[in-house]
């Protein structure tokens, strides 16, 4: 038990900030990223999009509704560490099973609490992200900033075998406990009910589990497949459409999904989010970039420039499209951020190809997204009424 121990977060630029340990007693080291989110704090930890970062929430007090099993996007935290204000010292609420620091011990995962959380944030903000250490295993300040400037970055690194499946399943959940979850008596989201069933291949980049159950909600059955699955074993599996996931890393340097998904988008309906809509980026033969400190939280706006709708979206990457790149690879930009203008949706301008940088599922955020997979729905059952694609 380490909790209350001395703990410190250090920063490529030498910053340190010393704080109070919890969870884990290890050094680790990663990007260090903010999250705006008030609260979701169990679905960020578990979300593998975050594998290889150091997440810091700007939410002032964090655990105080607990842990609970029913609210894991994977198996576990896949967070490097966790940077807070202030840990809860009790953990209250009627779905609650353990507390955030027995949960962070129990799967090795560092916290560290009792830090100038705005000063961190400002700072990734100002200069943007930045390689880290944390360790609640009383380095000196000095080693962990060594440790951080040691790091190799997540530049030019796949992260996507790490967490994607190791094989190939089916997605089997009860439809009913795919709805959105409310407190008996309320209901947040209406969709109608889908009367036939399509069959869907998920590539897993890094999927949440709560993105699947929102397609068998809709009415998908769902083959899940891993990052590396090639096109031809895809058709194989006969598909009505291919669905891809959010995911870690960098985009470029998921080459062998690439290759994938441009022979896909000639022969299937496709519905990309987050890191699956760079991968279609780059299948259509435009590029990415890295942003200077990203898009992390439940309260993005975004645009779609076709309609003049705006939602407020949960987004979760340190990745963007190249808008100029995209439009000469034939894909017209249907979405943007409005705070920076970056690209938050795609289609393509023939084949019944889309994307959006962001999750519609919502796990956690707003609902407004959450039409996107009816649209999928429909445009495959549109696909299945006009000639096959060639």
């Amino acid at each position: 038990m380490i909790k209350g121990q001395k703990a410190v977060i250090a920063l490529e630029d030498g910053s340190t900030y010393v704080g109070k340990a919890f969870g884990a007693a290890k050094t680790v080291v990663g990007e260090a990223v903010f999250n705006t989110s008030l609260n979701g704090y169990q679905e960020i930890l578990t979300d593998p999009s975050y594998f290889g970062q150091i997440v810091t929430m700007t939410a002032t007090q964090i655990g105080n509704y607990g842990i609970n099993a029913d609210d894991e996007e994977s198996a576990g935290p896949k967070v490097s560490a966790f940077v807070i204000h202030a840990l809860s010292p009790i953990a209250s609420n009627w779905r609650s099973e353990e507390t955030l620091h027995n949960y962070l011990e129990r799967h090795n995962i560092p916290g560290i609490e009792c830090v100038d959380t705005r000063a961190i944030t400002k700072k990734l903000r100002v200069h943007g992200v930045m390689k880290a250490c944390v360790s609640t295993e009383n380095i000196s300040p000095e080693e962990a900033v060594q440790r951080a400037r040691d790091w190799k970055g997540l530049v030019g690194v796949d992260y996507v075998k790490e967490v994607t499946c190791a094989k190939p399943y089916t997605f089997n959940f009860d439809r009913e406990k795919c709805r959105t979850f409310t407190v008996p008596g309320t209901h947040l989201y209406k969709h109608k009910h889908n009367p036939r069933s399509f069959h869907v291949v998920a590539f897993d980049f890094g999927a949440k589990r709560s993105i699947f159950q929102k397609l068998i909600d809709h009415g998908f059955q769902l083959t899940v497949v891993p990052a590396t699955t090639t096109a031809k074993e895809v058709d194989a599996l006969k598909p009505d459409g291919v669905f891809l996931s959010n995911g870690p890393g960098d985009p470029a340097a998921v080459t062998y999904a690439h290759e994938s998904v441009r022979e896909l988008i000639k022969r299937y309906p496709v519905f990309g989010i987050c890191l699956g809509h760079q991968i279609i980026t780059h299948a259509l033969g435009a590029k990415t970039y890295k942003l200077k400190f990203g898009h992390r939280g439940g309260n993005q706006p975004v645009k779609n420039i076709e309609t003049g709708r705006v939602a407020i979206t949960a987004q979760n990457h340190g990745f963007a499209s190249s808008k100029d790149t995209l439009e000469k690879a034939g894909a017209v930009v249907t979405e943007i951020n409005l705070n920076d203008n970056t690209v938050a949706g795609l289609r393509h301008h023939s084949l019944p190809v889309f994307s959006v940088q962001y999750h519609p599922e919502a796990g956690p955020g707003p609902n407004d997204a959450t039409y996107l997979f009816q649209s999928f729905y429909d445009l495959i059952d549109q696909s299945k009424k006009t000639p096959a694609l060639s």
